[in-house]
């Protein structure tokens, strides 16, 4: 559904990404993890062609992203980009219909497909209650809900997700990640996610891609990925990755401890 050849993108002389090549199958949920200034943000702004690539393909459904205009763009990709403060005069309603724009006729009139599609995007992110609401009278956690709610209303078969948990508290951690999942298995929906929290990344991805320094350090699924080995040599610090006792997936811990065996916080 979504496949990135060879992508290199760059601000002026300065080189974010190095030729990143990598897939989504309908289904699939990737997950996009790496330390700060790895340039996950960046790929998911060169995939839905919010900054242009300087060499490389993007391709969604077989075409190629750039090829499609803002409107046929608009229909194969929906993107929740990291938190940001939305118009507050709106209502949530307003701003979830918002979505269907790639979709609406001349007039520009929402029909009541739009309509339908809003109010399921709505109840799928526990905000079917704060419809009316005014987006300014929310919470940064709920605003975060309200630009999901958007994406999922737009209805497209890629769903990039940009850091989608900030600013939640765990139980809306849980949902969102959790109805990724969903929406991926019953929609077939291919969703890209960035992800800062490793152990969410193996809980709720297919598979992980591991970035560093712009270039892609690791692809497959968590447990080859999110290793001791690789997690060291990525973000510089030593870590001890267990099997999760529930689930089996990699729970990844931090090594607090030097070479002496004492918590090394407590030294000097």
């Amino acid at each position: 559904m979504l496949e990135i050849s060879q992508l290199t993108v760059a601000y002026g002389d300065h080189v974010v990404l190095k030729g990143i090549s990598l897939s989504v199958q309908p289904g699939e949920v990737l997950a996009v993890a790496g330390p700060n200034g790895a340039g996950k943000s960046t790929l998911i702004r060169a995939v839905s062609g919010v900054i242009p690539a300087q060499a490389g393909a993007i391709r969604v459904a077989g075409r190629e992203v750039t090829s499609l205009s803002p409107t046929e763009r608009a229909r194969f990709l929906a993107v929740v980009p990291q938190a940001r403060q939305l118009p507050g005069a709106f209502s949530v309603y307003e701003t979830t219909l918002i979505g269907r724009t790639p979709y609406l006729g001349w007039l520009g009139q929402p029909g009541a497909r739009d309509h339908m599609l809003t109010r399921w995007a709505l109840e799928r992110t526990d905000l079917a209650g704060a419809a009316t609401r005014h987006v300014g009278e929310l919470s940064g956690g709920e605003q975060q809900r309200v630009l999901l709610a958007r994406a999922l209303a737009q209805d497209t078969p890629v769903l990039l997700l940009d850091e989608p948990t900030t600013h939640l508290d765990l139980r809306h951690q849980s949902g969102i990640l959790n109805l990724a999942r969903r929406l991926a298995s019953e929609t077939q929906r291919a969703i890209l996610m960035v992800l800062h929290d490793l152990n969410l990344a193996g809980l709720y991805a297919d598979r992980v891609a591991l970035l560093a320094e712009g270039s892609l350090h690791a692809i497959g699924a968590p447990e080859a990925v999110l290793t001791d080995e690789n997690l060291a040599a990525v973000y510089q610090v030593p870590v001890n990755v267990i099997p999760h006792p529930e689930y089996g997936t990699p729970l990844i811990l931090p090594n607090g401890r030097n070479g002496n065996g004492q918590h090394a916080w407590r030294e000097g």
